[in-house]
């Protein structure tokens, strides 16, 4: 008898000591791993919810840029870093729901080794024309395929990416023969679709929205499910010639598995608290993309149903990522 209640006061001893450093969290610096390289849509976007963050916890936010390898370098950094809520992952679309169906041999698997913390926006690609090309809506671009199969060329801006396999589900939804262009990053692909060096583009409006907006490339449409309140003008791909068409893009904030729920909880209350400020709106309202939100059991689901979604999408195109 006397053991169980030494044990049991030790037990609870444990537990009111860990209570005080969890509700002290954060204690210092949070980084928060980019998976991709500095001027880059994610990068953009995990900066801007950093200040936000860090106004919210009293605590700097600082984000690390470690890209490479189809995001594993930055997303396996995170997937063994401690679980103690100080190194986070900002989490895409491409990172989390697309590349691991193209990589052959990952050292980490989503659904095991990380722990989602909340979706922080959603946004549109913009389907994109060259300003030469005699083309001026989707149901023309679809017109225009089908009549010419193999001659049209989409730039993305690498093999994996949401503009590529975006690309991928329009063609197969379309019926078109569309022939895929991967460059090393978005700008060089902008660049040649302002030149028509290139015909077509799925491209992120942090990214593109600018040239857009100068008319130096020619904006068909947006691909989610509902017009961005940045380009209302514009409609979406599925209303302008692809019925059913949807590809959105998203970026939230992931941890380590294991990172303990109280930690996750405070997180997720800041970001949801962040995202809806007036400096984080009228960021976000320049780029294009809108504030989400929601609890780790929401975001989790979003990354389930979007993975099994593009699974498919890159099974019937054959993409590969060595």
């Amino acid at each position: 008898m006397q053991i169980k209640q030494l044990l049991s006061v030790g037990l609870t001893c444990a537990a009111a000591l860990a209570t005080p450093a969890q509700a002290q969290y954060p204690e210092r610096a949070i980084k928060i791993v980019v998976p991709q390289a500095a001027g880059s849509a994610t990068d953009n976007g995990a900066r801007i919810l950093a200040q936000g963050l860090s106004k919210e916890l009293g605590q700097s936010v600082i984000i690390e840029d470690r890209p490479g390898g189809a995001f594993v370098i930055g997303n396996d950094a995170v997937a063994k870093a401690q679980p103690d809520g100080y190194t986070l992952l900002f989490a895409s679309i491409g990172a989390f729901a697309i590349a691991p169906h193209m990589v052959a041999k990952l050292p980490y698997d989503i659904e095991r080794d990380f722990q989602p913390i909340a979706l922080v926006t959603t946004g549109h690609l913009l389907l994109a024309v060259a300003p030469s090309l005699p083309i001026h809506s989707v149901a023309e671009l679809v017109e225009y395929a089908k009549k010419n199969p193999g001659k049209l060329s989409n730039a993305s801006s690498g093999s994996g990416s949401p503009g590529h396999v975006s690309g991928e589900l329009f063609k197969f939804m379309s019926g078109t023969d569309i022939v895929h262009v991967p460059y090393k990053g978005g700008s060089a692909a902008i660049t040649d679709l302002i030149a028509g060096r290139v015909d077509l583009m799925f491209e992120s409006l942090t990214s593109i929205a600018p040239y857009a907006r100068q008319k130096a490339i020619r904006a068909l449409g947006v691909s989610g499910p509902k017009r961005s309140p940045s380009f209302p003008e514009l409609p979406t791909i599925a209303e302008a010639g692809v019925p059913g068409y949807e590809a959105p893009i998203w970026f939230g904030v992931a941890a380590p598995a294991g990172t303990h729920r109280p930690i996750v909880d405070k997180l997720n209350a800041a970001i949801n608290r962040a995202i809806q400020s007036d400096f984080f709106k009228a960021r976000y309202e320049q780029i294009g993309d809108e504030p989400a939100g929601g609890t780790p059991e929401e975001f989790a689901a979003l990354i389930k149903k979007e993975s099994a979604k593009w699974a498919d999408v890159v099974k019937r195109s054959g993409a590969k990522l060595e």
